[in-house]
């Protein structure tokens, strides 16, 4: 069965768990439903120590910004491993990201991409898909202990079928692993393209987690994924006036609309459902939302 044929039949009912992105490490204490917050933001000063998370949460490891800004990885994976594992209970740990490698060419290439400046890595595609391999088998060494799920890396659809196979070669069987990321889709995922990786990786078997999937891209292909995340909200309150009673210039960095842009993502995604079946912890959120007024 082809990879497309065969991802249908995996296409579940349900759109994805959504797991909202925040950037503030304050906010974890504050709401229940699952979020994904950068280890650069959570790292960058010493958590307060009555920090006590109340959602389930994903750490992204930062990948992105570390190669655009140094075209390598300055956080060493015994260093990532440790944070993690110090703070796992604080930060009510699910799963972390590893350590990969983008494969986008301004990563890859350098230069100029609108506002955003790229020093380059100046490696190829399979070099870079080797290295996120290898770090995967590394972390995976350093701290079996730890939820870290691998990251299927490429450009074109066969990059990604060849880094599936260079997982195998290192005796991964990403099909039996409750949880595989996608990477380098999330500024490019609502094109027909990413559809065709995402439904022929799920037609392998693959558990699919899409890193930054908008809200296109969730209604697209979102029922070949079992998770996926965003914070496209901070960039919708950037263009939007401050909400009612806000008194900030603009809501980017605001919890009230975090929540309330997820409330409406969820109902769009649940059109003929119950949208709070799907976000079981309302009162927290109006609670979270008057606290954020």
């Amino acid at each position: 069965m082809g990879g497309v044929e065969a991802a249908a039949d995996r296409a579940t009912a349900e759109p994805p768990e959504f797991v909202t992105g925040l950037p503030e490490p304050g906010w974890l204490a504050r709401v229940t439903f699952p979020v994904m917050i950068s280890y650069g933001r959570l790292a960058r000063r010493p958590l307060p120590r009555q920090l006590a998370a109340r959602c389930p949460t994903y750490v992204d490891s930062r990948g992105f910004t570390e190669l655009q800004r140094h075209g390598r990885w300055t956080v060493t994976p015994h260093e990532y491993v440790a944070w993690l594992r110090l703070h796992r209970e604080q930060i009510n740990l699910r799963w972390a990201a590893p350590q990969d490698w983008m494969c986008e060419p301004a990563i890859i290439h350098g230069g100029r991409f609108g506002r955003q400046t790229f020093v380059g890595t100046h490696l190829s595609v399979r070099e870079h898909q080797h290295r996120t391999v290898d770090n995967y088998l590394t972390l995976r060494q350093l701290a079996p202990d730890l939820n870290i799920f691998p990251v299927v890396q490429g450009w074109q659809l066969d990059d990604y079928l060849h880094c599936v196979e260079l997982y195998a070669a290192a005796g991964v069987d990403l099909a039996t692993l409750p949880l595989v990321g996608v990477g380098s889709v999330c500024r490019r995922q609502s094109t027909e393209e990413i559809g065709q990786i995402v439904t022929s990786l799920s037609g392998l078997g693959l558990r699919l987690h899409g890193f930054g999937v908008k809200t296109l891209g969730l209604l697209r292909y979102g029922r070949y994924l079992i998770s996926a995340d965003s914070m496209a909200w901070s960039k919708d309150a950037f263009h939007s006036p401050p909400l009612p009673g806000c008194i900030h210039r603009n809501c980017a960095n605001c919890l009230r609309y975090a929540i309330q842009w997820r409330r409406r993502l969820l109902a769009k995604l649940h059109p003929h459902g119950d949208t709070e079946r799907h976000d079981d912890h309302t009162a927290l959120l109006h609670n979270a939302a008057r606290e954020a007024a």
